[in-house]
């Protein structure tokens, strides 16, 4: 699930850190940041597998507009990591091609 971290956060400061769930793990993450900037920090590299090929992708651009970064966040299918604030408990999961609504 997780390796080397691939992303650095430029600022070393002293911000609490807030527990989030993904994929069943606990992760202790800086409060104020977006969920795909906790989750690389964490050294998470997939995010999603795509509909057809099912071929891993994580976040690129980090501002929205690659849809890249889409997980299933608080039960809630294609969120965008990138546009999304990190909070106490939240529960993040891997999506898994397209996300099926009911």
């Amino acid at each position: 699930m997780t390796e080397q971290a691939l992303f650095q956060p430029l600022l070393d400061d002293e911000r609490p850190q807030i527990t989030i769930r993904f994929n069943g793990t606990s992760l202790q993450v800086p409060s104020g940041t977006t969920v795909a900037a906790a989750l690389l920090a964490s050294g998470v590299t997939q995010f999603r597998t795509t509909p057809v090929s099912q071929s891993h992708r994580a976040p690129l651009c980090m501002m929205g507009v690659c849809f890249d970064c889409l997980l299933e966040i608080n039960g809630q299918p294609n969120s965008q990591a990138c546009m999304t604030a990190v909070h106490e408990n939240m529960d993040v999961r891997t999506q898994k091609g397209a996300a099926h609504y009911e």
